[in-house]
């Protein structure tokens, strides 16, 4: 498929309500991201951009200092950065919340020290920020925004926060079931306690009393809610006429594997890619003088860069003609002058 000018993937979103930016690592994916936001904006069309990427770099690319809130950016254009410890801190204490409103308060020492572990445990804050876009990808519609573009970490990360939402609402329904059970229990079991009363007044309350009813009550509506959120982002994600995912990457070896690889990930998850942006293309019109050009805006850089980390020894590698594949030009890499 021949290249299409780059103004042909502005006019292919504008009807995108959410658009994610996805890629190998180092490609350009937040500069593209922010370029559409900072497009769209300028059209008066209200943006919202979102970093998800935990090595945030939105801030630097916008030139202004981004946290956990939403930013003014101009008047069309707010920005966040998705903070992983932040929601993750705000995520477990509403569990612990959740868990205080029927646990026995002699547990909860132990409940918030496992709480406390659990924070770093694997999956957690990728439970977080799912948690967390779902809420942003399902409002920005209600506080008006006409995009909301998500940039995101590196592919892998990516793809999991994409099928993320639907194996959470399959987690979520099996507590719900589990829940179920317990309340059929209870259930039971309040019915001998009563009929034991009648009997026996001074028996010893049931710990599975009728009072409680509402705590748990309480708990299943934490559960429905989430399980409603994960659904309606699931069903925005899958949605083409809703969402677009666009690719980024550069014409090397690897990028295009990485992109391969993605493609029939998102494929196989029913989430068809809406474009490719190929990033870092160098002009077969150029001249020598443009090549002198910017080896000179190099060396000023690297003036900069030597300023900076004079603690650290600076190595250069320079741009090769050809790929580099296979060890012996891998170390051969390393042998260069």
């Amino acid at each position: 498929m021949a290249l299409h000018p780059l103004h042909g993937l502005v006019e292919q979103l504008e009807t995108q309500p959410i658009i994610f930016i996805g890629g190998k690592g180092g490609v350009g994916k937040t500069t593209t991201a922010a370029a559409l936001a900072s497009y769209y904006a300028s059209q008066q069309q209200k943006t919202l951009i979102v970093s998800t990427d935990p090595a945030h770099s939105l801030g630097d690319v916008l030139n202004v200092r981004l946290n956990n809130e939403k930013t003014r950016i101009s008047p069309y254009l707010d920005a966040i950065e998705l903070n992983p410890d932040v929601i993750v801190d705000k995520h477990f204490a509403q569990v612990e919340r959740t868990i205080k409103a029927y646990a026995n308060p002699d547990m909860m020492p132990k409940i918030r020290e496992h709480l406390r572990l659990s924070k770093s445990a694997p999956g957690a804050q990728e439970a977080a920020m799912l948690e967390s876009m779902c809420h942003h990808l399902v409002e920005a519609a209600g506080a008006g925004y006409e995009h909301i573009i998500f940039d995101t970490a590196p592919t892998g990360h990516t793809l999991r926060l994409l099928v993320l939402p639907e194996m959470m609402g399959a987690w979520t329904d099996g507590l719900l079931a589990q829940q179920r059970r317990q309340s059929k229990l209870r259930s039971v079991v309040n019915h001998l306690d009563s009929h034991n009363q009648k009997n026996d007044k001074n028996d010893v309350a049931n710990p599975f009393a009728a009072k409680k009813s509402d705590r748990w009550e309480q708990a299943v509506s934490v559960l429905e809610k989430r399980k409603q959120l994960f659904r309606q982002a699931g069903l925005l994600l899958h949605d083409r006429t809703q969402t677009a995912i666009v690719l980024v990457m550069t014409a090397d070896v690897l990028p295009l594997a990485e992109t391969k690889r993605a493609i029939e990930q998102l494929e196989d998850s029913k989430l068809m890619p809406a474009a490719i942006v190929i990033n870092q293309l160098i002009s077969t019109t150029q001249s020598d003088e443009f090549w002198r050009r910017r080896a000179e805006r190099q060396q000023h850089l690297l003036q900069d860069i030597e300023q900076s980390f004079t603690k650290y020894p600076l190595y250069p590698i320079y741009l090769q003609q050809t790929d580099v594949r296979g060890t012996d030009a891998l170390s051969a890499l390393l042998k260069l002058v």
